[in-house]
């Protein structure tokens, strides 16, 4: 009994199934929709997480995954796809699907274009095609789908304008289409669509100005323009809207400034983004009004003056960002914001590098949240120490500090930043150890501590860094061998410990760092060979060893290292003979300068570019491409039969050898003392000199000694103790605006150029003086006649020294000869550096002259490396000097090669008439080169400076005077012969 009612309800059961099946199908417009899901299914060609499995016939579709039906029609209202790894294109029976409301497909990698015929879903209120690769324009058709509010296309390839019809859209709350090819500026419709909430269209093409339009927009809370090469200034209006939560537009070419009640007009703004444009003025007080602010990004800007926001109103800050602008008062509360930004307790990232902060950094920062991970304030003048309390941060994973004018020791606190990452303490004053405290921080992966004046030991701690990747200790005072547990980090991929006291051997561990690709241990006292085990580092490519003690052949190790592309050996002790494997190595430059090599130079490879190697300083060397100059080299004969022929030969030959080298030797002397340098010198060592040193010098800088004074320096010749070396010392006017840059830009191009005619210098200082002011100085190679402008132009007290002994004029041989050095300066700085240089600042004073009347081009303190950052035109004030300068600088114009070449225009037209461009005589329009131009071509010699045609026609007679000497001799000679009588061939060479 029991079974036949369990079968007559499992029966019943199954009926209604079915009949409910049979109701389904039966209802209107479910084929419709069953067929278009269908549809869009063939149309996708991968499905990772097996989505669309689901959409076959044994379910019906309003049960398929991502399908929703509505409860009364059963009809499709919604389909989410987002977010599953889908491939394929949008099908446009997508438009079938007439009770859709929502689609959600963002986050795939659908491509196509968007569907027409989404035009024809007018129920539609959300589309979402975010983060595909959808291509080609928005269909105007989308218009029709008038109860939308949302439409998101953002991170997909769109292009074109944005269609005038989308302005129908008056429903649109949030309307998202960032990082596409949009152009065409921003459309004026934007102003029909008064729903607006959100807008945003960062990452685009669109170009023009931010129309007044926006201020219609009274419900708009976030807007993003970032990124669109937008131009003129933020339309008032924007600021009237008083809801504004987000306001966005990094990265443009937006200029003016900021209104001064911004945070009252705007008192619920949370993200201000203005980063990387040209405001200027500066930063509203009322900023402090806006107690919901979490990020405020003003970097890369014209800001000035001093930061008045008080932060103690802004809890809920995450982020401040000042950096690359003027800000600075020079007041003595000048870092007291810091003080303030106690109470931000969510603060994250604190950067206000690159500035004219001045001042020192309280102890209040170790106060700062301890959420903390970023802390830039380099490129700052901030002196004083480094608050030890900054080891309370606790989460710091980057402190960047350097450029600045701190001073102390490096605090041991620093050890308990067990999240540092980063720390950047380079070019400042930091004196004392290294503390042993650094070795705590496992998760360091970039110290760079270089230009300080660190001392004694590498800690041995270091090596517990596991994590460290780049090591920059270089221009310290460390001494002592380098630590071996420095050479257990295997993670290790930059090292730099140039210009050190280092020495010792190189331990045989560095065969550890298998990942080290820069490797610079210049200019220290290493001795010994070069261990084998280098073999080991097969990633290197940059090996800078020059300026030891290091001895014994080049290593054979280095044949297995393929990857090296600069090797740096010279100034060492290497001998032997030069590997021919090297020419086997894809070298861009290697040096062996200054070392005991001999033997022949190869001549492939690296070693067929003269350019590219540095071989002088080797004595014993021959062979190799003719550009190099050296003596051919003399295989000896080893057998028997060929040292009888050699001893055979000698004695034929003997007198003939003799008299070739008589010969070559008197030539020799006398191109030695004619002849100029014709090779870059090589990369010494540079010494180290103190202040103590310079002021003893310069006999305490003695006005006897005073050989130029300049804008940014004044000249002394002193003589260095050490050396026992003349040299020419400048110190630069620190409290002149401008000098320290001019300093630091100096010193950046001159390390990294190297030609006969460019002005060498052998060191630099950067210390103390007598009185504890900061001392900078440049110490160049001397230059015994001076500059051309003395010669060009001689004082009256240089005519009456010279005039007892030779008139101080140059000839026009000499001068030619001066025009030719610097033509080929200007052509090395323009064509042959690794980074092209402008040197800005052409003139006789600046071309210093060596004892064989050498040309050498002086002073970088103005140069500027190409291509030039956005910051450095020269609207910023006249780059140069008056009347060398070229015309346009005058305008604004940025620095361009050819500002250098009218300035050597005009150097040259100066050497030939004697007359400055600032001459007395060039007033009421006229200047040098049109005094020059209506010279030509009739009167052209009346425009020729007087000395220079008197020494024309001096060896014009000289010449004379030979040309009859050797007539003379012709004569005496022609008697001889016609004599008859028999001389010995000496005998002839005595009477000629």
């Amino acid at each position: 009994m029991f079974m036949a009612y369990f079968s007559f309800f499992f029966h019943a059961i199954a009926l209604l199934s079915w009949s409910a099946t049979l109701s389904i199908a039966s209802l209107p417009g479910n084929n419709t929709d069953h067929l278009a899901l269908l549809a869009i299914k063939s149309s996708i060609t991968h499905d990772p997480e097996r989505v669309l499995d689901t959409w076959n016939t044994s379910l019906h579709f309003c049960q398929w995954q991502g399908v929703t039906c509505g409860r009364r029609h059963l009809r499709v209202t919604k389909l989410d796809l987002g977010s599953r790894g889908l491939v394929g294109s949008l099908s446009p029976h997508i438009g079938n699907l007439s009770f859709l409301r929502e689609i959600w497909v963002q986050n795939n990698s659908f491509n196509g274009v968007i569907p027409l015929q989404l035009g024809g879903l007018f129920r539609l209120q959300k589309l979402n095609l975010s983060n595909n690769t959808f291509e080609g324009e928005i269909p105007a058709t989308v218009s029709n789908c008038t109860r939308l509010n949302v439409l998101r296309l953002s991170k997909n390839i769109l292009v074109g304008k944005l269609p005038q019809q989308l302005g129908l859209l008056v429903n649109l709350v949030d309307f998202r289409f960032h990082t596409n090819s949009f152009t065409g500026g921003i459309p004026s419709f934007i102003a029909n669509l008064t729903s607006l909430e959100t807008i945003s269209a960062i990452e685009n093409h669109l170009g023009g100005i931010i129309p007044n339009v926006f201020g219609q927009l009274y419900n708009l809370k976030e807007i993003g323009f970032g990124m669109n090469q937008l131009h003129g200034m933020i339309p008032p209006s924007l600021y009237n809207l008083t809801f504004l939560t987000v306001v966005s537009f990094p990265n443009n070419q937006i200029k003016g400034g900021l209104p001064k009640d911004i945070g009252l007009q705007l008192p619920y703004l949370e993200i201000f983004q203005m980063w990387g444009n040209k405001l200027t003025g500066s930063i509203p007080f009322s900023f402090s009004n806006c107690s919901n602010l979490v990020e405020l990004t003003l970097l890369d800007n014209n800001f000035t003056g001093k930061l008045n926001i008080n932060f103690r109103g802004i809890p809920n800050l995450w982020i401040l960002g000042l950096s690359n602008n003027n800000l600075g008062s020079w007041e003595p509360d000048e870092m007291n914001f810091i003080d303030s930004m106690i109470n931000c307790s969510n603060l994250e990232r604190l950067v206000f590098n690159s500035n004219q902060f001045r001042g020192m950094l309280p102890r209040s920062i170790g106060n700062l949240s301890s959420q903390l991970k970023v802390l830039h304030f380099d490129n700052n003048l901030i002196y004083g120490t480094l608050p030890s309390e900054i080891g309370n941060l606790m989460k710091l994973t980057t402190i960047s500090g350097s450029f600045t004018q701190l001073t102390g020791i490096i605090p041991n606190e620093l050890g308990n930043l067990r999240s540092l990452v980063k720390l950047y303490l380079s070019y400042n004053n930091f004196i004392g150890n290294l503390p042993d405290s650094l070795g705590n921080l496992s998760s360091l992966n970039e110290l760079y501590l270089s230009n300080n004046r660190l001392q004694g030991q590498i800690p041995r701690s270091l090596g517990k860094c596991n994590s460290l990747a780049a090591l920059e200790l270089s221009t310290n005072n460390l001494s002592d061998v380098i630590p071996k547990e420095l050479f257990q980090l295997s993670s290790l991929i930059y090292l730099n410990l140039s210009q050190n006291h280092l020495g010792g051997p190189l331990p045989q561990e560095i065969g550890n760092l298998k990942s080290l690709m820069n490797l610079d241990l210049s200019q220290n006292n290493l001795v010994g060979e070069i261990p084998d085990a280098i073999t080991s580092c097969t990633s290197l490519e940059y090996v800078y060893l020059e300026a030891n003690s290091f001895d014994g052949p080049i290593p054979p190790a280095f044949r297995e290292l393929r990857g090296i592309r600069y090797l740096d050996l010279s100034s060492n002790n290497f001998s032997g003979k030069i590997p021919m494997f090297l020419e086997q190595l894809n070298f861009s430059e290697l040096g062996l300068s200054f070392n005991n090599l001999d033997g022949e130079v190869p001549k492939r490879g690296i070693f067929a570019n003269a350019a590219a190697i540095e071989i002088n300083g080797n004595g014993r060397l021959c062979g190799g491409i003719p550009e190099l100059g050296l003596p051919i080299c003399h295989k000896v004969a080893r057998s028997k039969k060929g040292f009888r022929v050699i001893l055979v030969v000698i004695p034929l030959f003997s007198l003939v050898v003799l008299a070739m080298a008589l010969s070559l030797l008197f030539c020799w002397q006398r191109r030695k003392r004619q002849a100029r340098p014709t090779e870059a010198s090589p990369r010494q060592p540079y010494p180290r000199v103190s202040y103590g040193s310079i002021r003893k010098a310069t006999e305490e800088f003695s006005e006897r000694n005073l050989i130029g004074i300049g804008t940014f320096g004044v000249v002394y010749k002193g003589l260095l103790e050490a050396s026992a070396t003349t040299v020419a010392i400048k110190v630069l006017k620190l409290g002149n605006h401008g000098a320290l840059k001019s300093f630091m830009v100096e010193c950046e191009a001159l390390k990294n150029i190297r030609h006969r005619n460019l002005l060498k210098i052998v060191t630099s200082c950067s210390s103390i003086d007598h009185q504890g002011n900061d001392f900078k100085a440049l110490i160049y190679e001397f230059m015994p006649n001076g500059n051309l402008d003395t010669w060009l132009h001689p004082s009256q007290e240089q005519e009456i020294e010279t005039e007892e002994v030779a008139p101080r004029r140059l000839s026009l041989h000499q001068r030619v000869k001066i025009a030719l050095d610097v033509a080929q300066a200007i052509h090395y700085l323009h064509q042959d550096c690794e980074t092209p240089i402008i040197h800005c600042d052409l003139k006789p004073s600046n071309i210093l002259l060596d004892n064989d009347m050498v040309a050498h081009i002086g002073d970088f303190g103005l140069a500027k490396f190409l291509p030039l950052k956005p910051h450095e035109s020269s609207s910023i004030g006249i780059r140069g000097t008056i009347g060398y300068a070229a015309p346009e600088y005058g305008l604004g114009s940025e620095m361009t090669k050819e500002g250098d070449i009218y300035s050597f225009g005009i150097l040259l037209l100066e050497m030939v008439t004697g007359k400055r461009p600032t001459d007395e005589d060039f007033k009421d329009g006229l200047n040098l080169h049109e005094y020059v131009k209506m010279a030509l071509p009739d009167r052209a010699m009346e425009i020729v400076e007087p000395t220079v045609m008197h020494a024309l026609e001096e060896e014009m007679e000289a010449a004379n005077v030979n040309r009859r000497s050797r007539e003379d001799q012709a004569r005496k000679w022609k008697r001889f012969e016609d004599g008859g009588t028999r001389r010995s061939t000496m005998e002839a060479y005595k009477i000629c």
